[in-house]
């Protein structure tokens, strides 16, 4: 029997005629990848040899349920690569509709990261059940969302009205979901066709339209407002409102929307610690964020509730930039409650030298 190797790129060419002259004599019902696990079942499934898929199952007599390494059957691979002459012949060989790999997917799921309906109609019409969750807790409704395919909503919807209504295992709904990887449509679809509460939170206290914001969706973040009554100075669990967490993730974009277009206070304060969006800025060490926050009235003299500076907060970070940016506009160094200078704080030698330049130049 010709090697392994030689095999398996047979197999993902899909060349039968070479494959099986290359098979004779020799037993690969058993023989896998060193790494993935994978049988020649799976590189065949995966690549849509419907063919091959027949040869391996009706003459050599391997199992359709043959998992691989991270326990994904045939069914698996050609559902997640959209094949679905092969899903179909898979499921009349007796593939179970919902079988599960690691971290609990079902091949229905893997359809739901594409964008292929009919792949998921034979599924649902061989008995897929989409109201089944994976470990993250995890329907196909939250993972076509989270791929913003419009026809996948629209039949699950139809087929399953109620398969909207679901959390993650951290109480993520789809809206959070769709809302943060930026997915307008499905966001609209949702918001006309479900019933979610306006500014439901996750465990941390995250809304839709924080999602929207710190992730610079500002669109999306709009339609939250106008449709479903979002609200733009919520705060998370730990205080954050949208500005705060949009000024971590450096969403200039959105930070002008909050402050110039909805007055949100530039200078609000944040969690117990008093923290303003420039102190957040500052720790991440976002330069632009900075200056945009500062054209906003940002006030860089602000401390937080142990007296540090936005400065402080850029020498914690090690952020060089940030904190020439800092004194160049205007801010001086000085001591928090504790005594401590934010130059005390430089532990990088470009920190260090921002501060030894600035006081050779003063």
């Amino acid at each position: 029997m010709a090697e392994w190797p030689r095999l398996l790129t047979l197999a993902r060419q899909g060349k039968l005629d070479l494959l099986e002259a290359a098979l004779r004599d020799g037993d690969v019902t058993n023989r896998r990848c060193d790494r993935s696990g994978d049988t020649l079942l799976h590189v065949a499934a995966r690549h849509g040899h419907l063919h091959l898929l027949v040869l391996l199952l009706e003459t050599l007599g391997m199992d359709v349920e043959v998992a691989n390494g991270d326990y994904k059957r045939p069914l698996h691979e050609a559902a997640s690569m959209g094949h679905r002459e092969c899903v179909s012949y898979l499921l009349a060989k007796g593939a179970s509709v919902d079988c599960l790999k690691r971290a609990d997917w079902t091949p229905l799921m893997m359809a739901c990261t594409r964008q292929n309906l009919e792949v998921i109609k034979e599924l649902m019409e061989h008995g897929a059940n989409p109201l089944l969750k994976n470990k993250d807790g995890w329907n196909c409704f939250h993972i076509a969302s989270r791929e913003g395919h419009l026809e996948v909503l629209q039949y699950l919807l139809a087929v399953f009205p109620s398969s909207w209504d679901t959390e993650s295992t951290i109480r993520r709904t789809p809206l959070h979901t769709a809302a943060m990887h930026g997915c307008f449509d499905a966001v609209e679809l949702l918001l006309e066709r479900c019933h979610y509460k306006p500014d439901s939170r996750d465990n941390c206290g995250v809304t839709p339209f924080m999602d929207a914001i710190q992730n610079g969706h500002v669109n999306i973040a709009r339609l939250l407002l106008e449709k479903h009554q979002a609200c733009p100075t919520a705060v998370d669990a730990l205080g954050a409102q949208p500005l705060h967490r949009a000024a971590v993730t450096a969403q200039d974009e959105a930070i002008q929307f909050l402050v110039s277009e909805l007055g949100v206070d530039v200078n609000g304060r944040a969690t117990p610690l008093q923290l303003t969006a420039l102190h957040y800025a500052a720790k991440e060490g976002h330069m632009c964020t900075i200056q945009t926050l500062l054209s906003l009235g940002a006030n860089i003299h602000a401390k937080d509730g142990k007296g540090r500076s936005a400065l402080h907060a850029a020498c914690a970070g090690q952020h060089a930039a940030a904190a020439q940016i800092l004194l160049s506009t205007g801010l001086q160094d000085s001591e928090d409650s504790t005594g401590t200078l934010a130059q005390q704080l430089a532990r990088k030698p470009d920190v260090i030298q921002v501060f030894q330049r600035t006081n050779v130049n003063s």
